[in-house]
């Protein structure tokens, strides 16, 4: 990605993050779950300023899915309302139900435009290495921008190795530092990057992080202004810096885009990401 006009920055990558596996109505009456409002939060965060869509889809009870035709008709209700204006990045999110070949058959049957990957779940032992590496081979050449979650030092240190390896083989690989936790609930701190940034080699190489709880917009604040991008939402939280409720994901987003402001940083557009993440390939 290039610099920003007369700034110097990379422009940042805002992701939104609407809804998450595990939430539900009951934790906010405006959690979007169908594909309806899936689209309509989208276009709100669009309007306020995100570039990229993090979707999580639900099956006809209401539990996390994989499932590519859920995800094709949220696909569809989004492009309905932004058109290409956002990039769509889909999870293979275990949550204890999807093995690792589950989660690589679903994106190679929907063939997504871009994907996040938990390193700890889909590559959770050396005998699985093989078959992680042939599957983001087969990313890389169906241009599936890729995104690699990782939670700890230990998600970090594994994830360096494996691209020491070649086992992950992008020239730029986008990495994901979650700060918090959802068991036990655990609040992101903005001192938690200290030490995964510390051992993130490649320091080149983009990264992004989100964080659970009130202190998710000063994550991103600090993150902005190391250089690295965001992801903020109802996934890993549902309140504004004071503490109090917010009504909208939009809301969430915009208060990174303040902070960004403030910075003096530019902000990315899809184009943008898109073009940055074929040279990451």
């Amino acid at each position: 990605m290039t610099e920003g006009p007369a700034t110097g920055w990379v422009p940042l990558i805002v992701a939104v993050a609407p809804n998450g596996a595990r939430r539900t109505k009951r934790d906010h009456p405006r959690l979007p779950i169908t594909p309806i409002e899936i689209a309509r939060e989208a276009r709100a965060a669009w309007e306020a300023g995100a570039a990229m869509l993090h979707l999580h889809v639900r099956d006809d009870d209401g539990r996390h899915t994989l499932d590519p035709d859920a995800y094709r008709a949220a696909i569809a209700a989004v492009r309905a309302e932004v058109g290409d204006r956002m990039v769509v990045q889909v999870t293979t999110e275990a949550v204890g139900r999807f093995t690792p070949e589950e989660q690589m058959a679903a994106v190679r049957v929907l063939k997504p435009e871009a994907v996040s990957l938990a390193v700890r779940e889909l590559v959770p032992g050396a005998d699985d290495e093989a078959r992680a590496a042939a599957f983001l081979q087969w990313c890389r050449r169906e241009a599936v921008a890729t995104q690699y979650i990782l939670y700890d030092v230990g998600d970090l240190d594994r994830f360096n190795g494996l691209v020491a390896r070649g086992i992950v083989p992008e020239r730029h690989p986008f990495r994901l530092f979650v700060l918090g936790r959802y068991d036990p609930p655990t609040t992101g701190e903005p001192v938690d990057l200290v030490p995964l940034l510390a051992r993130a080699d490649r320091r080149a190489d983009p990264w992004a992080v989100c964080a659970f709880g009130p202190k998710e917009a000063a994550c991103a604040a600090v993150a902005a202004g190391l250089g690295g991008h965001v992801r903020v939402g109802f996934e890993n939280n549902l309140q504004l810096p004071d503490g109090t409720a917010t009504d909208s994901n939009a809301d969430l987003v915009a208060v990174v885009v303040d902070a960004a402001r403030l910075l003096g940083r530019p902000l990315a557009d899809a184009d943008g990401l898109r073009a940055a993440a074929a040279t990451w390939r």
